[in-house]
Order: structure tokens, then sequence, then C-alpha cells
């Protein structure tokens, strides 16, 4: 466990004192934090994801860790899982300490920006003080991270060339990527699933991309497999420059730089509980992989499989869900929104619209099991909060956002 120096009991009164701040401006001061930071330290944006900024998830992701960091700063230990989470992520970008000041920096000038005469030298202070202890937190933990994926048995600490060896397409929208070390070396196992990042330097970008992609089949086969979503431009938001150029630009031979594998949502093989796996659209591919892996592990594990997408010609893997569900112990439902007729005629076909209660209580078998959910953020607040209605306690359910974290329970 991470251990910190004990803060001054006045430094965390003051700073227990401006929680109620942070919810308020929380998000302003983090927007102020970014646009400081990457003015005065642009080679950081080779690290973040320049989507996420622009449409304000990564600062309301930090606002909320930030947010928790305060109220909890006299028991630390409390926010532990969301270290490791967020230290996951962070172990995956190759995030070094020497990194820590230059935040520590900024977002304590844009406290003082935003807060303005109630940032007080006494405050000011004070945060200065929690920065650092929070900081040796995420240091001690990412630390750990990277020593432990680095001994592992193929393992290694930071990015490492792979190999295209296998493109192929699974969908008109999702295309999978199969990996092979260029070394020719070994590569680590990983729980399923874990995501790895793809390193990518884009001619005519002028920063780096790094993005984190699932791993959509079961570990031990000697390849890492993702399955990217071609994210075309919405009203809301631009084409996605990384799904784009790996769909046209990378092909079979290429080499890429991945990340080892990271990620805390994993299937608990130690457990023998039903499982339900729902999955709306792309979001199908950690739950694939921990399909898979239950099948060969556990083969007599209940699993059910709840799979939603718009109809069949974006659906990805049915033909890999239409295999497992051969298996007595497991169930494959299909709901589409907008199903063709021979979208109607698919013999797991069970339901026309979007997902509901009321439609999961008449396939899933019982409520006493694991569920995992992953998908459109929209889609994972409908599922949510279908199961806390239906009963099912929260140490029970398990689910992963596709990039900064954000809170299922707000609409």
């Amino acid at each position: 466990m991470a251990t910190t120096t004990a803060l001054h009991p006045k430094t965390i009164e003051i700073v227990k004192s401006t929680v109620p701040v942070l919810e308020q401006h929380g998000e302003q001061i983090t927007k102020r934090f970014y646009q400081l930071m990457f003015s005065n330290h642009p080679e950081l944006l080779n690290i973040f994801n320049h989507a996420n900024q622009k449409q304000g998830r990564q600062q309301r992701a930090l606002a909320a860790a930030v947010y928790a960091a305060a109220r909890y700063i006299d028991q630390l230990d409390a926010i532990l899982p969301v270290v490791r989470q967020i230290g996951h992520k962070h172990r995956s970008l190759g995030i070094k300490p020497e990194q820590y000041p230059i935040v520590g920096k900024h977002l304590l000038l844009a406290i003082k920006d935003v807060l303005g005469d109630a940032a007080t030298d006494e405050v000011m202070a004070a945060w200065a003080e929690a920065y650092e202890a929070i900081a040796s937190v995420f240091i001690q933990v990412e630390e750990g991270m990277y020593n432990e994926a680095a001994a592992k048995p193929g393992g290694w600490r930071d990015f490492r060339r792979f190999v295209v060896a296998k493109k192929v397409k699974e969908s008109d929208v999702i295309t999978s990527f199969y990996f092979e070390p260029e070394d020719g070396g070994a590569i680590s196992d990983y729980l399923p699933g874990q995501y790895v990042s793809v390193k990518l330097d884009i001619p005519g970008e002028t920063y780096t991309h790094i993005r984190q992609y699932s791993l959509s089949d079961a570990p031990g086969k000697g390849y890492y497999r993702i399955s990217v979503k071609r994210e075309a431009a919405t009203a809301e938001k631009p084409a996605g420059i990384v799904s784009n150029y790996l769909h046209d630009h990378i092909h079979e031979g290429d080499v890429v730089e991945l990340s080892a594998p990271a990620g805390d949502f994993t299937l608990d093989l130690t457990k023998e509980t039903p499982v339900v796996l729902i999955s709306g659209g792309v979001g199908i591919t950690p739950l694939l992989s921990m399909a898979s892996t239950a099948a060969i592990r556990q083969p007599n594990r209940s699993v059910t499989f709840l799979q939603a997408a718009l109809n069949g010609r974006v659906q990805a893997f049915d033909e890999e869900l239409r295999t497992l569900a051969e298996r007595p112990s497991f169930a494959y439902y299909l709901c589409y929104e907008s199903p063709s007729e021979d979208d109607r005629r698919h013999p797991h076909f069970s339901k026309e619209g979007r997902i509901d209660l009321a439609w999961m209580q008449t396939v899933i078998p019982t409520k006493d099991a694991d569920f995992y959910f992953c998908g459109p953020v929209p889609f994972m607040k409908t599922v949510y909060r279908a199961l806390t209605e239906w009963g099912v306690p929260e140490e029970r359910i398990h689910y992963e956002f596709f990039g900064p974290a954000g809170d299922l329970t707000k609409d």
C-alpha cells in the first residue's frame, strides 16, 4: 500500500474547506489548468488525447479526481482504487515521475487564477503541500505497475515495437489488428478485459497520438488483438484521427508501438458465480475477451452475453459468439435498434429497439450474478440504472469507460 508523509492538521482542514469551491468551480479550474500547462509545455501534447480535451471529458475527469483527493485528503487510502485505475492509464501512456511537478505547478496556478482573492497564501500553501502528498501516492503506485509489467515473462516497461500480422474487417465499422512482437520474443500474458496503448506518429500531425484499445481475444495465443471502430465525424465531434488512420493506413507488415497490457476492468476468474456480459457497439471488445477466456478456463461457469447494436451490418464478432453459444453454459442474445429482415431471422435475435430492464429480466437467468458492461456512455447509464433498479448490489456491477472516467449516476 502506498504511503505518504503525514500532512499538518491545519493543511487538512484548509484543503477540506475548499471542497465546496471545487464542486462549484472544478471544471473551470481544470480547463484553465490544461490551457496553462499545454501553453508552457506543448511537448505534453504527445501524451494527452486531444479529442478528449476538446470534448471536455478530460477536464471533467480531472475535476472529479481533484475533488475526491480534497475530500479524502486525511484518508488517501480511501481513493486508492481510483488511484490504481488512473495509474493503469498513466503507466500505459508512459507518464513519468518528473512530470508530476509540472502538473502540480500548473494546477496551483489554475486554482489561483479561477479563485482569485479566495485563493489566499494560506490556501495555496495548503494545496501545495497536499499536492505533494497526492503525487507521491500516484508515483509510488505507478512505479509498482511499471516494475510489475517489466518483470512478467515477455513483459516490458514502456513501449515496444509490434508488427501487424493480420488485419481483419469484422463489420462495416470495426476492423481487428493482430500484433506480434517485431523482435520475435515472448509477450506478457494479460487479464481478460485489459487494454494496450497504441502509439502512432501520423504524417501531418505535430504531436504523437496515443490511444488505448481493449484486447479483444483471450490471452495466451501468442499475439495481441485489438478491434477498432472507425469513428466518423458527427455534429458533436470530429472524425477520430487515430481510428481512421488505423483503418486507412495501417496494413499487414506495418510496425506500431504498444504498451504492455494494463487496466483493472477484468473478469474475476477466482469466482464461479454466473456472469452477465452486456455490450453496446464496440464495447464488445473487452467483454469478448472475458467470454472467450471463461469458455477456456471455466467451461462450466454460466455466462449470459447481451449484445446491443444498431443492426447486423455494424455488429462485430457474431460468428465467435455463435460458436461460444454452442456450449450449454453460454447464452447469447441480440438487441438490434434498427434490425433488417435478415437480422430478425438471426437465431439469437431477441429484441428490437434499445436495451431495457424489462427485457433484461426475461433473458438473464438470475440477478445473483456478476455484471460487466461497456459501451457508449448513454448506453452504460441505461444499463447501470436498470441494474440498480433491479436491486443488483454495487459490488457485483463492473464497467469501464472508453476514455476518461465519468459518472453513471448523473444525467
